[in-house]
């Protein structure tokens, strides 16, 4: 059977979609020379093996962004039934297929496309000086909270304090730079980590291993700026070009593995505020160059107020269960495919048995560049 479903139309003019206020108003605001559309597409192919299977895929973020915005997604495919919907009771986007039997082709195969425009994302927050007590909007005080793997007590808080206190940081920037600076003079990119990493802050604080890849070194930042009172969240995506600053942190064409986080934190009266200290210690890394190197400099500062977005997010959900629902308990995060067979999760970092394929495109005029 093959179906085919769509969440938004895309059309030849940039308000042909169903928009927001907010986000129509971005958009006509915006310099769309500036603009980059990609094309994402997953191939997923699942073992025939089993009477039944299920499949999840992270979506690009469909909620108002000033540096993001989806078009449309369509798939197709022999799954029984498949629906683009919601990650629970959250506003991000997810793909959801299911197939009941043995398919006659041997393999369960989906394919889905989504069509993504992204832009510059970056804030000067230098002199901005807001004090520690201005108010926070309601809806953000949520993002002060622990979860299981970024806990805001303990041996996280300390070092926190400890932190502050060494840089005398008074104001919300000058403590979120404190942090910052810390994490990039503390902690190390490690290739070797599997996928890109897990992000337990507290494991790696007391086994004093300050290192890994995004998930584990921008997870560092989170929870120690959640733990100094700033709201703090990660944002998980997926590389789809190449960087104009480094070719360590950029991926085009085959992004199966290329999945990445990124930081920011709230800032009263100027709102998200992106931070990427993971791609600072990576670039350092794979290009071989010292903290102190000039190139390394110029970046970490950049990279505190500034994302380059040859990557787009999916969604900042964590400690979730996806529905129906699925075999693990909770999720840490949705940042890569993720399938059960008769309800066993297969493991969405073995290739060899969940093979996947992810590829980016960039959109000329009318056509594709890859």
């Amino acid at each position: 059977m093959k179906r085919r479903d769509f969440i938004k139309l895309i059309g030849t003019s940039v308000l042909s979609f169903p928009v927001s206020p907010l986000m129509a108003k971005q958009l006509l605001s915006s310099d769309f020379s500036n603009w980059t559309s990609y094309r994402l597409t997953y191939q997923i192919d699942l073992p025939g093996k089993g009477n039944s299977a299920r499949l999840w895929l992270p979506l690009p973020d469909t909620n108002d962004s000033a540096f993001q915005f989806t078009q449309g997604s369509n798939w197709n495919g022999n799954a029984t039934k498949a629906s683009f919907g919601k990650l629970g009771t959250s506003p991000f986007p997810v793909f959801k297929a299911e197939w009941q039997g043995k398919p006659k082709s041997g393999l369960r195969h989906v394919t889905v496309s989504c069509i993504v425009k992204t832009t510059h994302h970056s804030l000067d927050v230098t002199h901005d000086h807001a004090t520690k007590n201005s108010a926070l909007p309601h809806s953000i005080k949520n993002y002060l909270n622990p979860t299981h793997l970024k806990p805001v007590n303990g041996i996280v808080r300390e070092t926190a304090h400890a932190i502050l206190k060494e840089k005398h940081a008074a104001s919300t920037v000058d403590q979120a730079k404190a942090i910052y600076d810390w994490v990039i003079d503390n902690a190390q990119y490690d290739p070797n980590t599997r996928g890109r990493g897990q992000g337990d802050v507290k494991a790696m604080l007391e086994k004093s291993q300050l290192s890994g890849k995004c998930v584990d070194l921008n997870s560092l930042f989170v929870a120690l700026a959640k733990a100094a009172n700033i709201p703090a969240r990660n944002q998980y995506g997926i590389r789809i070009s190449e960087s104009k600053l480094f070719d360590s942190i950029g991926q085009y064409g085959d992004i199966s593995q290329s999945q990445h986080c990124r930081a920011e934190f709230f800032l009263a009266g100027r709102g998200w505020i992106p931070v990427n200290p993971a791609d600072v210690l990576q670039a350092s890394n794979l290009e071989k160059l010292a903290l102190d190197d000039p190139k390394i400099m110029q970046l970490r500062e950049k990279f505190f107020g500034t994302w380059e977005m040859n990557w787009l997010t999916f969604n900042h959900a964590e400690d979730l269960t996806l529905h129906p629902a699925n075999a693990a308990s909770k999720l840490p995060f949705f940042m890569y495919p993720y399938a059960e067979i008769d309800g066993k999760a297969l493991d969405s970092l073995d290739h060899e048995n969940f093979a996947y394929k992810i590829t980016s495109g960039e959109l000329v005029g009318t056509g594709a560049k890859f």
